[in-house]
């Protein structure tokens, strides 16, 4: 049927859609066929319950389908059969899903209904409408041939009782309005699916690539004649060398393997069973008497006489108690009193110390710790307001204010020789104890302090013999060199509470036999370019040799320079020739004091000496110096370039002066004089390029370029009996350190 390819539908289509949605009637009918004895049985299926009146329409009209314009746009017949084909037997015609409700006087109509349809499916082409062809019959003899085959297949039916038949109720005829009714439909494109897409391997003659597809076969076929024959195609043979196996034997260290054993004993192995059930004495109590409150509040609700059955339940209640209570201070073992000694010796209890008194110092020195780093100071509720308001609110002259002092009992009388900062860890301090005359060496130390804990050092290292120098790695932050008076260099690693250094050089051969009066840690370059660097460490020595350390399988050394003494730069002749040349063969090496790198240029380095000369230096040449710098009357205890100025460096003697040099300039442009001690240390200020510290005997100096070049800003004196010795400015704050020899 062609209803669903409409748009617009007249009143047969609606027809034909009654006959499509309705229910399948099934009758049974006998036929005779003329000019044969027997009769063929047929059962025929109506596809649905039409009249006689529907029926006669349909015949009569045709369906039409007409678009928005009026013209027709009825689709043709997909398939047009030949004439006098015969089509497909089917084993199952008009199968009927429903064969209820069919009246007595329907079954005639329904069989002529069926025999129409039969005819109709038998002829030769299809039209338009399954009804409209219902005038087109076959002759009896073709019609009793098809039948004949159609049960000769064996599909037989249960031919239905009348009275089955007649119970069925009519259905619902449709009405004229319902005929009347205009159906459309929509047809839509729906998606192309491709199944299999093969690309061809053959190309058109008239496509685009056609002339290049037969210039390359073209090419390929001359190819294939040429090679026949052709003395530029040999075959040749080859043959590939491969490596000749080797068999090689390995040894391995022997496995060692152990049998270990573990016993449990019996009363173990119970208590352990038993743990996870017991209860603490005070938790079993508790538990007991809350129960035996919560049972007498409930009794003391209760109001009017009690009955002697609930008198019963309550002192089997209470006596159940009594029961839990004996049951627990059985089960629970007497309590062993802790051993005091055990508990001070614990780790958890040193651990606990240590944050506990971390906690505590900070809270005491909250103020001035505040000040250190630059933040806001919370006041003291304790502290009288009439002390707060006399301080001065303004302060005119710029002066240095103690804060707080790095010392404990174990430091109380030692001398303060050298101060570095942690380069990772600004908060870590490191500070060597040592005397500097010979006649007072007694045994030194090296301390590491912390801003959390200013009352006790973190780690203390005992020396042999006084520290004259310490410098943190930069690389490796947790390694602290350590130079002493007689010469030795240790390496400690902060991170072990070892009293006792990782590598020292008390076994090399080439080690210092004098002081070591200075270390550094220095990123020297080790290619020809500089683009590989690498950490050493420097020192320099009383017995004239700058040398440096490479940590290998030990501490292994080579000099860097030998300092020998200089003339004064005046040719004088003395008359005792032989005490000239005795006296500079004793004295051929000069002692070295202090040095200090280039920044820009780590292979560039300046070095003081005893004899009050500053020599320039190269890392790769040792035979002579580059210049000399001759200025000082006495030896030079410290250099220092300048963070700011590369070309410009300071130097501190023991001729009461500070010099400030530049690079090219041989002799001293700036002096500084204001004492008449020995200045033992001096050093830039990191926040500014004009400013700098420095030590003497008695006093602390500021200086301040931009301010005045004659007087320090600032002047700070040492207590009565106090020698002061060194200097070094804190990194992220405008504080100082200075050390003394208390």
């Amino acid at each position: 049927m062609r209803s669903k390819l409409g748009t617009h539908f007249k009143k047969a289509s609606v027809i034909s859609g009654s006959v499509t949605q309705s229910k399948v009637n099934q009758s049974t009918f006998s036929r005779s066929i003329i000019g044969t004895s027997s009769r063929k049985s047929l059962n025929l299926h109506a596809e649905s319950k039409m009249g006689e009146r529907n029926l006669s329409m349909v015949s009569k009209q045709s369906i039409k389908i007409f678009d928005d314009d009026g013209k027709d746009v009825s689709p043709q017949p997909l398939f047009q059969a030949e004439p006098g084909t015969v089509p497909q037997k089917q084993n199952k015609l008009f199968t009927p899903p429903d064969a209820s409700g069919i009246g007595a006087s329907d079954i005639f109509s329904s069989i002529s209904l069926q025999h129409t349809a039969f005819n109709a499916s038998f002829v030769g082409p299809f039209t338009r409408s399954t009804f409209g062809a219902s005038t087109v019959s076959r002759s009896s003899k073709e019609t009793e041939s098809m039948t004949e085959d159609i049960e000769e297949t064996g599909f037989k039916r249960e031919i239905a009782s009348l009275s089955e038949i007649q119970g069925k109720q009519h259905e619902m005829q449709p009405t004229e309005e319902d005929l009347d009714k205009i159906i459309n439909i929509f047809l839509t494109d729906t998606e192309t699916l491709w199944l299999l897409d093969m690309p061809p391997a053959l190309t058109a003659t008239d496509s685009e690539n056609a002339d290049l597809v037969r210039v390359r076969n073209q090419a390929y076929e001359d190819l294939c004649k040429d090679k026949v024959g052709n003395d530029k195609y040999i075959e040749r043979m080859m043959q590939t060398f491969s490596g000749a196996p080797k068999n090689k034997e390995v040894q391995c260290d022997r496995i060692i393997l152990e049998d270990t054993g573990v016993m449990a004993s019996v009363w173990d192995l119970y208590d352990s069973y038993l743990s996870p059930e017991s209860l603490p004495m005070k938790e079993a109590v508790d538990r007991a008497i809350e129960t035996k409150n919560i049972s007498s509040s409930r009794l003391s609700e209760s109001r009017g006489t009690q009955s002697m059955n609930s008198l019963g339940r309550g002192d089997s209640f209470s006596s159940s108690i009594a029961d839990i209570e004996r049951l627990a201070l059985t089960r629970i073992p007497d309590e062993v009193e802790p051993d005091s000694e055990e508990i001070l010796k614990s780790e958890k209890f040193l651990q606990d110390l240590f944050f506990m008194e971390r906690v505590v110092v900070e809270n005491t020195f909250q103020s001035r710790l505040a000040a250190y780093r630059q933040l806001p100071v919370i006041a003291d509720p304790d502290e009288d307001e009439d002390k707060i308001s006399a301080m001065p609110s303004n302060i005119v002259s710029p002066s240095l204010n103690r804060l707080w002092s790095f010392a404990c009992d174990v430091t109380k009388g030692h001398n303060v020789s050298s101060m570095s900062w942690n380069k990772k860890n600004s908060d870590l301090l490191a500070v060597g104890y040592g005397q500097f005359g010979f006649a007072e060496q007694k045994g030194g130390m090296a301390c590491c302090w912390s801003l959390k804990n200013i009352m006790w050092p973190e780690r203390i290292f005992h020396c042999e013999c006084g520290v004259t120098a310490v410098d943190f790695s930069a690389v490796h932050p947790n390694l602290l060199a350590v130079g002493m008076y007689n010469g030795t260099v240790a390496i400690y690693n902060v991170q072990n509470n070892e009293d006792f250094p990782v590598l020292d050089s008390s076994d090399n051969p080439n080690k210092h036999t004098s002081p070591v009066w200075q270390l550094k840690w220095i990123e020297h370059d080790r290619g020809n370019l500089g683009d590989d660097k690498g950490e050493i460490l420097v020192s320099v020595c009383a017995d004239g040799r700058i040398t440096r350390w490479h940590i290998r399988k030990g501490l292994d050394c080579n000099d860097l320079m030998k300092l020998k003494r200089t003339g004064s730069g005046k040719s004088k002749k003395s008359s005792n020739e032989k005490e000239r040349k005795g006296e500079a063969f004793i004295s051929r090496q000069a002692p070295g004091m202090c040095f200090d790198f280039l920044p820009k240029d780590s292979n560039i380095y300046l070095a003081g000496t005893e004899e009050g000369h500053i020599h320039k230096c190269s890392c790769s040449y040792n035979e002579q110096f580059l210049d000399t710098y001759r200025g000082h009357k006495g030896p030079v205890y410290k250099i220092v370039w300048s963070p700011f100025c590369p070309d410009v460096f300071l130097s501190c003697s023991a001729d009461w002066c500070i010099h400030l040099w530049q690079q090219d300039v041989l002799l001293p442009i700036l002096t500084f004089s204001n004492t008449t001690n020995a200045v033992y240390d001096i050093m830039w200020s990191p926040s500014s390029a004009l400013m700098f510290g420095a030590v003497s005997e008695n006093r602390v100096e500021i200086w301040d370029l931009g301010v005045s070049i004659i007087d320090p800003v600032i002047v700070n004196e040492a207590n009565p009996g106090v020698k002061l010795t060194s200097i070094l400015f804190a990194k992220n704050t405008d504080c100082v350190l200075i050390g003394d020899s208390d």
